[in-house]
């Protein structure tokens, strides 16, 4: 298997291709949905199993938004969004280091030479998928920035012409919500694209026991990559929502 910086395409659907990333894509969304609609289908008033390791993360994250919203009514209005993605990168991360996801594939002649082309690879590890993720936090950080303190007050972050000092900060952050952007995407896609050369790298030298810490180590760096892609989405949103002095 060679170490490709960008996602392969499996097959194209007309002209759009339909990449190894994508695919696992669509899988983790899947698994997300199918375990909602279990969940929602087993719902008890005395909860067992899976409804209790659902409350006990839906608990975890609700309590972990309260020590940076300092309200339980404005955690709840970021729930969706921050626990979407937190649930789905994580997921996305761990899929990644399943058996099957990089020695499987089709061979392909590049460059004069076959090559092994996996039919899955992890989702994260595609620059496209990490930008989409931080746009969409952005994004969102905006719609409710303007949702919650209103147009005019939200504007006025980035368009202040009181007097010169106001001016500059309100370009500085402008320019910080692009930055958001390419930090956001690049951090995301960097860690994860780096442990899978790391995995492959070890695998390819020493194939047995000796990869085991690092998939271990990889296991909890995905966890860490979900959770500080979503901690920092909420305290964007934090401030955001609050009026600009």
């Amino acid at each position: 298997m060679t170490i490709s910086l960008s996602a392969e395409p499996i097959w194209h659907i007309g002209t759009f291709p339909v990449t190894n990333t994508l695919i696992t894509s669509w899988i983790t969304v899947a698994i997300l949905i199918i375990a909602a609609l279990v969940l929602k289908r087993h719902l008890r008033e005395k909860p067992r199993g899976l409804q209790n390791v659902a409350e006990a993360v839906v608990g975890g994250i609700l309590n972990l938004m309260d020590g940076v919203t300092g309200s339980r009514e404005m955690s709840k209005k970021f729930f969706p969004l921050i626990a979407t993605l937190f649930l789905f990168i994580a997921t996305a991360n761990w899929l990644g280091l399943l058996p099957g996801f990089g020695p499987i594939g089709i061979y392909e002649v590049h460059e004069g030479k076959e090559v092994l082309v996996p039919f899955f690879r992890s989702t994260n590890s595609d620059l496209n998928v990490t930008l989409a993720l931080a746009i969409i936090s952005v994004v969102a950080t905006q719609i409710f920035g303007i949702a919650l303190i209103g147009a005019v007050k939200y504007s006025r972050r980035f368009f202040n012409f009181k007097n010169p000092i106001f001016t500059f900060v309100g370009i500085l952050e402008l320019f910080s919500e692009v930055a958001k952007l390419i930090s956001f995407s690049f951090r995301l896609f960097g860690n994860v694209f780096a442990g899978e050369v790391l995995l492959v790298v070890i695998a390819g030298l020493i194939p047995y026991v000796v990869p085991l810490p690092f998939y271990f180590l990889e296991i909890f760096v995905g966890f860490i990559q979900a959770f500080v892609f979503a901690i920092l989405t909420l305290v964007f949103l934090k401030v955001a929502t609050v009026e600009s002095h």
